[in-house]
C-alpha cells in the first residue's frame, strides 16, 4: 500500500516544475525562421501630385535622363544579386613542452666529517621532477552557395551607397526553400546588367534554409533538445 503524504506531494510538484522549465528552455532554443518583415520588398517613393500639370511636356517627379542606364539607384529599384559564396578554412595546431628539474643537497658534515653508517652517508637529500606535455588539434570547414536572387533597394545612404534586401521562396512538393539577403551595395559595383556579386555586398546577411516535412525531419526533436539544453545535468 502506497502512502501519499504532504512531503511526497511537495517533491512531485518540484520535479514537475523542473521538468516544465527544462521543456520551455528546450523549446525556446529552437531556431526561428520567420523573419519575413525584415526582408520585405521596399516600395518606391511616392510621385509628386501631377494635378497642376497644364499640358507641359515636363512632369514633376518623373525623372528621365538620356545619359543614364537603368541600373538601380533609388528606393524601390530592383537589383539582381549573383550568389558566389565559397569559403574554405583549415587550422592545425601542435604543442609539445618538457621540463626537468633536479635539486641536490650536499652531504651533511659533523665536526668536519660526514655522518655515515658503515661508510654510507645517512643524512642526504635531493629533489627531482620531470614534466612532459603534448597536444594536437585540427579543424576544417568548407561552404559553397551559388545562384541568384532579385532584391529591391530599401534605402539610399548619404554617401550614395544602396541598402538592399529581399527574399525568394520556392515550394517543392511538401517543402519550402527560401533565400534571404540584405546588405549595402556601392553603385560602382553594379554591372551593366544591373547585377552585383554577393561578395561585393558590405555587411551581408545571407540565409538559405527551408520549411516543411524535409526540414522537420532534419531538425532535432524536443526531447533531444531538453538533453542538449544548458540546464541539463547530463
Amino acid at each position: 500500500m502506497i502512502k501519499i503524504t504532504a512531503r511526497n506531494i511537495q517533491c512531485i510538484n518540484v520535479l514537475m516544475a523542473g521538468a516544465a522549465v527544462i521543456l520551455l528552455s528546450a523549446c525556446s532554443s529552437a531556431p526561428a525562421n520567420d523573419q519575413s518583415a525584415d526582408y520585405e520588398s521596399a516600395a518606391p517613393t511616392a510621385m509628386s501630385d501631377d494635378s497642376q500639370n497644364m499640358g507641359s511636356i515636363y512632369r514633376s517627379g518623373y525623372g528621365m535622363s538620356l545619359f543614364l542606364d537603368r541600373r538601380a539607384r533609388q528606393v524601390g529599384d530592383i537589383i539582381t544579386v549573383t550568389l558566389e559564396e565559397k569559403t574554405d578554412a583549415s587550422k592545425s595546431s601542435s604543442t609539445a613542452t618538457g621540463k626537468e628539474s633536479n635539486i641536490s643537497v650536499p652531504t651533511v658534515t659533523l665536526f668536519g666529517r660526514g655522518v655515515t653508517h658503515n661508510g654510507v652517508p645517512i643524512i642526504s637529500s635531493g629533489v627531482s621532477s620531470d614534466q612532459d606535455f603534448s597536444g594536437q588539434g585540427t579543424s576544417s570547414q568548407s561552404n559553397s552557395l551559388t545562384g541568384s536572387i532579385t532584391v529591391t533597394v530599401s534605402e539610399v545612404l548619404r554617401n550614395g551607397s544602396l541598402r538592399v534586401r529581399g527574399e525568394k521562396w520556392v515550394t517543392i512538393n511538401q517543402g519550402e526553400e527560401f533565400i534571404r539577403i540584405k546588405g549595402i551595395v556601392r553603385p560602382e559595383d553594379i554591372g551593366p546588367d544591373n547585377a552585383v556579386p554577393s561578395y561585393k555586398i558590405a555587411d551581408a546577411r545571407i540565409t538559405y534554409s527551408g520549411k516543411g516535412a524535409l526540414a522537420d525531419a532534419n531538425s532535432m526533436g524536443w526531447l533531444a533538445r531538453i538533453f542538449q539544453s544548458v540546464i541539463s545535468p547530463f
